[in-house]
Order: structure tokens, then sequence, then C-alpha cells
């Protein structure tokens, strides 16, 4: 019998504790994360490619796992698109999709391990959330965009309920950074019942000469 891990994936204290989850995990995530209806990657994908002005724009796809995410994007139009992720071997298996250009491991707790490279549009599909990416990442990742780049990221309900994730994206709207393109509920685990907001963030030029 095949062990489950979606039950219990929401409880992971920090990224130690992640990383050991997913590299066990990695080898039946797609099947077990498919049969409960994952829904979330389309619905990111689709968001971004309403607003996105190129699709042949660069794309980030942080917290990739296994590639499920580009595969979406790359559906949606986009081609240009690297990925990161915290497990090596969620990364492997993300390889042999044959979607992403370049991928590496990092841990999103620590914002400074990544490469910083220019990207026109970042994606967190599925991946900001209690013991994953906390609620800073939103701000880590928004900060790396361009004047005028957009953010696609997702927050499932446990993440919701929390609250302190929903108040950085009030935060960035208010204080001019960020204007609001998108926020949806729907979708994101049918089967388990589970549902998601996902959010379209775009950056301002005011906050040009401060990025």
């Amino acid at each position: 019998m095949v062990k489950k891990f979606l039950k219990f994936a929401y409880g992971l204290e920090d990224s130690n504790a992640t990383r050991d989850y997913y590299r066990d995990w990695s080898a039946s995530y797609d099947d077990e994360i498919t049969e409960n209806g994952y829904a979330t990657p389309r619905r990111c994908a689709e968001a971004l490619a309403r607003h996105a002005p190129d699709k042949n724009g660069k794309l980030l796809d942080i917290g990739c796992g296994t590639g499920l995410s580009g595969i979406a994007f790359r559906e949606a139009g986009f081609r240009n698109i690297d990925g990161n992720d915290l497990s090596a071997e969620m990364l492997a298996i993300a390889k042999e999709r044959g979607v992403y250009n370049h991928l590496v491991e990092i841990d999103l707790s620590k914002p400074d391990e990544d490469d910083n490279k220019h990207y026109n549009y970042i994606a967190a599909v599925g991946v900001i959330s209690t013991g994953h990416a906390p609620p800073h990442t939103i701000n880590d990742m928004f900060k790396k965009l361009p004047v005028d780049g957009l953010f696609v990221f997702s927050l499932n309900d446990p993440t919701l309920q929390d609250g302190s994730f929903h108040i950085v994206v009030e935060a960035l709207v208010a204080s001019g950074k960020a204007t609001l393109l998108e926020e949806t509920y729907g979708t994101h685990l049918p089967k388990i019942g589970m549902k998601s907001t996902v959010y379209v963030l775009q950056k301002n030029a005011s906050q040009k000469k401060a990025s």
C-alpha cells in the first residue's frame, strides 16, 4: 500500500521538516495530488495569462516541486520558465518535464540564497503557507520584480485562516507598492474540500527607486 502524505502536509513546522517530508513524498506526489483534483496550478496560470502583456517574459516558478505548475504555465502559453524548490528529489522530477530552462535548489525561508535574476513574472503555486514559506516570502518575492512586474500566488484555506499572510497583501496594496489585479477564491483540492485564493499583484512604478 502506498503511503499517503497529503493529510499531514499542512502541519510541518519549518523548512527542515518540509525538506524531509517532500523528499519522502516525491515519488508518489504527482499521483496523490492529482487524484485529489489539484486545480491551483491551472488557476494561477490562467490568472497570470489574463494580465501578462508578454508571455515570452521571464517567469520564475518558486517552490515548483515536481513541475506540475510549470506544465500549467506552459499550457497557458508561457515558454521562458525557471524554477526553484527546497527538495532536490522534487527538482529531479521537474527536470524530466522539460518545461524549465533552469532549476535551482533553495530554501525560501532564506531569501538571500536565490540568485536574484531579473524576472518579469514570479509565481508561487500552493507554496506560501505555514511550514512551507512564511508570510515575508510575499514581500521577498515582490521586491525582486521590476516595475510593472507581476506576482501570482495562492493561499489555501489553512493559510487564509492564519491571517498573517493576507495582512502582507493588504499592506502592499495600502502602501501603494502594489496594485491588486485579481483576487479569486476557488477550488484547490476538491477531493478533500480545500479551496484557495489566487492573487495577482502588479508592482507600481512609484517603487522604482526603492527596489
